[in-house]
């Protein structure tokens, strides 16, 4: 089965996303290796999410994607690029593969049971990215554990701001059902205008938890060697904390919880002042010791 990404893509590219993809703050030398990976995923999220396919048809083009991300095959150019990319730069194709999984879970799971159950999904939708960005920079492995929760707090947060779309157009539903039950809100009450103030609470419940997350991430910048890297991640951070925020604050089915240009941009310059303090201060320290050592 040939895929043509014009013919499948929703139109949404890099510049759409909550989060900063491959900014000038990465080095160009990672830049297209990067881009290569999200082209993969972004035509692989369209054909999840595509209105007119059936889910077996769905099914059937992302092992498609598999086929030519694994060489098998070039009859779909963004797997070719990303193998390619993988090829030359010695990197395995497991985490391409493991969103697949999770683009297949699109398919195939609408509702999860619980925060493990959700979490179990953000370990094939979210964290495989980071550690991706991270292999592409030969970074260590020891800085997955706080990758891992900062990705799954970002996945998180996109559920949340997007739930009602998610429930009234694709049926899915990633607010865990025990949360729901738990604050006496049903999953119907997602597509409603307005949320309940039984929603509100779930929600807002689960926004904290995604702070906490967030919080176990803190260290995360300070753990990655390339000074750029550093810095994107403290970006998206900050626009992590902001969103986790507006998230506890208000309500996504009826009030704003994305944020404009601006604020993105505002943010940002935050985060790389908060980034580079934070590096200038730590090298700092390790001077001053080994000074008096």
């Amino acid at each position: 089965m040939t895929i043509e990404a014009a013919e499948l893509r929703s139109g949404k590219g890099s510049k759409n996303e909550n989060f900063p993809v491959a900014s000038r703050l990465v080095h160009p030398r990672h830049r297209a290796a990067i881009l290569a990976f999200y082209e993969f995923v972004r035509v692989a999220d369209d054909i999840s999410d595509h209105a007119q396919l059936s889910p077996a048809d769905k099914l059937a083009h992302l092992d498609a994607l598999e086929a030519s991300l694994l060489g098998k095959d070039d009859a779909n150019k963004v797997g070719v690029t990303l193998h390619n990319v993988m090829r030359e730069r010695g990197l395995s194709s497991q985490h391409a593969q493991d969103l697949l999984t999770a683009f297949r879970m699109d398919v195939t799971k609408l509702r999860y049971t619980d925060w493990d159950d959700l979490i179990h999904y953000c370990s094939f939708s979210a964290m495989p990215v980071g550690r991706y960005v991270l292999d592409v920079h030969g970074e260590s492995r020891a800085t997955w554990p706080a990758n891992d929760a900062l990705c799954a707090a970002l996945q998180i947060i996109n559920h949340l701001q997007d739930c009602k779309k998610d429930y009234c157009d694709l049926n899915r539903v990633y607010v865990p059902l025990d949360a729901l039950n738990a604050a006496g809100a049903s999953v119907e009450e997602l597509g409603r205008d307005r949320a309940s103030p039984q929603l509100r609470l779930c929600l807002k419940a689960l926004a904290e938890r995604t702070g906490a997350l967030l919080e176990e991430s803190r260290r995360f910048p300070a753990q990655i060697k390339d000074s750029r890297l550093s810095l994107e991640v403290s970006v998206i951070q900050m626009l992590a904390r902001h969103l986790v925020g507006l998230l506890e604050d208000r309500d996504p089915l009826s009030e704003r919880v994305h944020l404009d240009k601006f604020g993105v941009a505002a943010l940002g310059l935050l985060g790389i002042t908060k980034g580079l303090f934070t590096r200038l201060f730590r090298a700092a320290n390790i001077g001053k010791m080994r000074t008096n050592g």
